[in-house]
This record gives C-alpha cells, sequence and structure tokens, in this order.
C-alpha cells in the first residue's frame, strides 16, 4: 500500500526590490524604507547605498499580497513626491 503524506505548500514569496535612478534624492529613499518597510536610519542608509551602488537592492520579503501592496505604496508615494523611483517585485 502507497502512503502519500500530505505537505501544506507554503504559498510562494515575493522579494520587493528598489531600482536605482538618477534623479530621486537618496533621503528621500531613506524615508521611503524606514516608512514602508520599518526600517531604522541606519538600516535604511545601508539599503540606500546598496541601491544607488549596485542598481539594485532587496528590501524584503513578503506574501504576494503584502509584496503587492507594498509596491503599490511605494510607488504612489515616489510619484505624489514626482520622483521616478522604481519598486519592483519577483518571485523568491
Amino acid at each position: 500500500m502507497t502512503r502519500t503524506k500530505t505537505r501544506t505548500q507554503r504559498p510562494p514569496l515575493f522579494k520587493v526590490m528598489l531600482l536605482n535612478d538618477d534623479y530621486t534624492p537618496m533621503e528621500f529613499v531613506v524615508h521611503v524604507l524606514e516608512r514602508f518597510f520599518g526600517l531604522n536610519h541606519a538600516q535604511a542608509f545601508e539599503i540606500m547605498l546598496t541601491v544607488h551602488k549596485k542598481g539594485l537592492a532587496v528590501v524584503g520579503v513578503f506574501s504576494y499580497e503584502i509584496a503587492e501592496t507594498k509596491v503599490a505604496q511605494v510607488m504612489d508615494f515616489a510619484r505624489r513626491h514626482q520622483h521616478p523611483l522604481q519598486c519592483t517585485m519577483e518571485k523568491e
């Protein structure tokens, strides 16, 4: 007799990333990281530098719904402040 094990599959996780551009001020990126990703100033500053130097940085890993919401919030916030900051997500 074959026994099948039922494994509860975890929902896939998504990486949320910020992309570098030449126009968004560094302070604004730090502010976004603190406000939407709950980072302290030092953490936010480190990630902002990574985005600046490497072109992008993963700012968090979330379930699909949360990742989608964070991307929308960041994009909306950046547009309202006339910054071209890009935030994207991809499956981990």
